[in-house]
């Protein structure tokens, strides 16, 4: 079973909710497949989901406790909310909660290495 049926983003898609844009493309396996290594490779690791806006679905930024980061296509934020508990960690709200500051250290700090996916 892939990572689609496992957290609900093939039903997502056909309801004709989050991701389904025009100017995005939908999450895929591998982008739950990343938010699942960063997460196991690092300590202390949050989520915060991110909504979905005109040009993009739902997202999910993984943050560690130094304040690493990547954001990767989610699909729903259900699916990211399943995701972390089956993980044990937390997930968060970004229109709530906000960014993390060790976040934004971390950006400042690593401005030269990140690349475009890791949202810089």
């Amino acid at each position: 079973m892939g990572w689609r049926d496992r957290f609900g983003l093939r039903r997502a898609r056909r309801r004709g909710g989050p991701g389904t844009n025009r100017f995005d493309r939908p999450a895929e396996d591998a982008d739950l497949q990343a938010l699942v290594d960063f997460a196991k490779s690092r300590v202390g690791v949050e989520f915060y989901v991110e909504p979905e806006t005109f040009a993009t679905g739902t997202t999910a930024v993984a943050v560690a406790t130094d304040g690493e980061w990547i954001r990767r296509r989610a699909g729903s934020p259900e699916v990211v909310r399943k995701l972390a508990r089956k993980l044990a960690v937390p997930a968060y709200d970004v229109q709530i909660v906000g960014y993390p500051k060790r976040m934004r250290d971390w950006t400042a700090r690593n401005k030269r290495g990140l690349s475009l996916e890791d949202g810089a």
